[in-house]
């Protein structure tokens, strides 16, 4: 991918995507810009590695013109688009919790994200699961870690957690084929989102924490 295939979003219209990222932003930032641009780099386009051109566009474009972008919806979600010819533009717009909390929507989103990573190298959703004293999660694959998911697993090793890759975790808990005392979603656009329905402290401070993250000035 070319930096002349790079451009924004005035004067061409984009064809059928091959990468959509999205990216919570808080006050018209993006709290977690190193970790997401590591993620973007992790990722790849049409079976090709993302440029680091594109990755060095993607950070230029958010340092110029992001605060201006993003007036309209300053804690939105940014969405950094890439089509099958390579030609990437980026958005802003507005952010929607999500209405379904339970532990099979959350489940399905995961399944979904698991599809996208199986194409582009990376999740943009993960479900995380408590296990007896075991932290448990499956990345999908091992290309490298979401922006969100790389930073609960850096605190919960730095809380102390033991920390597990489960192979399989998703299908195991849809088909209720483990044991779990609580489970919630970790997502570049939404954060930490315990189910409803399997709720739990560790869950509970995650999702404070990056809630804390967003409100940091």
């Amino acid at each position: 991918m070319g930096r002349d295939a790079i451009t924004d979003m005035e004067g061409f219209e984009l064809g059928e995507p091959a990468l959509v990222c999205r990216w919570r932003l808080a006050n018209r930032r993006l709290p977690l810009e190193n970790r997401h641009m590591r993620a973007l780099l992790a990722r790849t386009v049409n079976g090709a590695p993302v440029s680091t051109e594109l990755v060095a566009w993607a950070k230029q474009h958010i340092e110029w013109t992001l605060e201006q972008g993003a007036a309209e919806h300053p804690n939105g979600v940014l969405m950094l688009i890439v089509d099958k010819q390579g030609r990437a533009a980026m958005t802003v717009g507005p952010f929607a919790p999500l209405g379904d909390v339970s532990i099979m929507s959350l489940t399905h989103r995961a399944e979904r994200a698991a599809t996208e990573a199986n194409r582009t190298g990376v999740a943009p959703e993960t479900l995380w699961v408590i296990s007896g004293e075991s932290l448990l999660w499956d990345p999908i694959c091992r290309t490298g870690l979401s922006g969100a998911a790389s930073l609960v697993s850096q605190l919960a090793q730095t809380l102390g957690m033991d920390v597990r890759i489960r192979d399989g975790l998703v299908e195991a808990v849809a088909n209720k084929a483990i044991d779990y005392s609580e489970a919630f979603l970790v997502s570049d656009e939404h954060g930490v989102v315990p189910a409803i329905d399997a709720t739990g402290s560790f869950g509970r401070r995650m999702s404070r924490g990056y809630q804390r993250l967003l409100e940091r000035r």
